[in-house]
């Protein structure tokens, strides 16, 4: 009797899986090469506009940030310029200085979804203002530079998984406080 029991579940369950089926259309074959990522799907994204640039920078407010131990460069990033746009772009002001004192000062913004800034303005010549005619379109970001700052900024405080790490009042105290994404991964 168990067995006939055990018979009637089993062709019931296969009858069951049948009609679960549809045999009116065959299952595509896809090459792993078209497997796409949600992420990685084209979308209509649309960069907000950046009509205010932050004031220029005051020593007190400027954060250092390590790039290589190999340059002779200092890099500060600025506390109050920093901004996380609902367009996904980490805005903030750098200051890069060299050993006999030298300033390069820009404003800028990482896309984090897909690893490339853009140049919204530099100092100008009188060091009084910002200087917008040296505004670039989107880039990618260059790894093997000895100065790749832009490169620390990603994968260091600014991104994770393609998207800012937070708000900006976190990306402030994670590079205050020197706390990288490895870091913190690990923790």
């Amino acid at each position: 009797m168990k067995a006939f029991a055990l018979a009637v579940a089993c062709i019931a369950t296969g009858a069951l899986l049948a009609g679960c089926s549809s045999t009116n259309k065959q299952p595509a074959t896809q090459k792993d090469s078209d497997f796409h990522y949600l992420l990685d799907m084209p979308t209509n994204w649309t960069e907000n506009k950046v009509d205010k640039l932050p004031p220029l920078p005051d020593t007190a407010d400027l954060l250092p940030f390590q790039v290589s131990q190999n340059t002779p460069l200092s890099y500060f990033v600025d506390s109050k310029s920093i901004t996380v746009g609902s367009d996904g772009v980490v805005r903030y002001t750098v200051v890069v200085t060299s050993p006999g004192g030298a300033r390069n000062i820009n404003y800028e913004g990482i896309r984090c979804d897909n690893y490339t800034w853009r140049l919204y303005a530099g100092l100008n010549d009188n060091h009084d203002g910002w200087d917008r005619t040296v505004e670039n379109d989107w880039a990618r970001i260059e790894n093997g530079d000895l100065n790749a700052y832009r490169a620390a900024l990603y994968q260091d405080f600014f991104c994770t998984n393609r998207i800012p790490v937070g708000s900006a009042k976190t990306i402030v105290n994670n590079i205050r406080y020197n706390r990288t994404q490895s870091e913190l991964i690990n923790r």
